[in-house]
């Protein structure tokens, strides 16, 4: 997992809250863009200015050049759309990027700069770790982030519900829940469950809220507190996650009545929450020409 970009309407507001409350460094920032990071790397949360609060992408890490190759065979063999051969942001090198499933675009490289001048933040989480998507189609997203990217699959929760998939030892990169087309929220390692109700703290001396938690997660183990970031997409910080290093490890396979998957701590149902999230940007932000594989 290497990054996220979102557009913002609400540029210095995105990187007030992601600076004073999540606790991210800022690496650059001037009137159209702000590259923060929680690891030291150039990067792994984008925030560009825009008219409208959208998804721009999900940015990914090959392997290495071989493995660079190959997922740039498989895209192209899936017939997704290419629209860049490079890398789509400043920092990260030899890559390119495609447009997935429900137009989400994924930007895949290998290499990403790690600048060393620049203050480590006073408090914060340790790195990015992941998203959640609520796709139209969550099977169709799945097999696509299986078949083209290699993720693993670690959990699965009904028919066609939900599925949480892995390319780290991580329990989950990207978690997959049935919905409208959006992505619901991106997620931040931190060592404690005590930065959970820090947080909540600081939240709470600005006037914002959690909007959620802190909770136990049954799928991922993981406990997490939510709160939502001026873009309308919700922000997660989490620590105690899973970790898989088998790979042949099977899928948990889970009811759809138990909801201790979702919820282990309490009876909430998260009706509300899942209303939150962004929707991808118009495609025409890119220029094709030249660019572009048959769909």
């Amino acid at each position: 997992m290497g990054y996220i970009a979102l557009l913002t309407t609400k540029l210095d507001e995105s990187v007030e809250v992601a600076t004073s409350m999540l606790g991210l460094g800022v690496i650059s920032h001037d009137a159209s863009r702000a590259y923060l990071s929680a690891s030291g790397t150039h990067h792994e949360m984008v925030y560009t200015a825009s008219d409208i609060d959208a998804v721009d992408h999900f940015g990914l890490v090959a392997r290495d050049a071989d493995a660079l190759s190959e997922l740039r065979d498989r895209v192209d063999a899936a017939g997704y759309r290419i629209v860049s051969d490079e890398p789509l942001v400043d920092g990260a090198s030899d890559g390119f990027a495609f447009v997935g499933p429900e137009n989400f675009v994924f930007a895949i490289y290998r290499t990403m700069e790690r600048p060393t001048d620049v203050q480590a933040p006073a408090f914060g989480p340790d790195r990015y770790g992941h998203i959640n998507l609520h796709p139209q189609d969550a099977t169709a997203m799945k097999t696509f982030l299986m078949e083209v990217l290699d993720f693993k699959l670690s959990d699965v929760i009904g028919d066609d519900y939900a599925y949480f998939l892995r390319c780290n030892p991580d329990h989950h990169g990207i978690a997959l829940i049935a919905g409208r087309g959006t992505l619901h929220h991106h997620a931040w390692q931190t060592e404690s469950i005590a930065d959970l109700g820090k947080l909540g703290d600081r939240l709470f001396n600005v006037g914002r809220r959690l909007i959620w938690g802190p909770v136990r997660h049954g799928a991922g183990h993981n406990m997490a507190a939510y709160y939502v970031e001026p873009s309308g997409a919700v922000v997660e910080l989490y620590t105690d996650m899973e970790q898989i290093y088998d790979d042949l490890r099977p899928p948990i396979e889970w009811d759809s009545d138990d909801r201790t998957w979702f919820n282990r701590w309490g009876v909430y149902r998260g009706e509300d929450f899942r209303t939150h999230g962004l929707f991808p940007a118009p495609l025409d932000r890119f220029n094709m020409t030249n660019k572009t594989r048959g769909i």
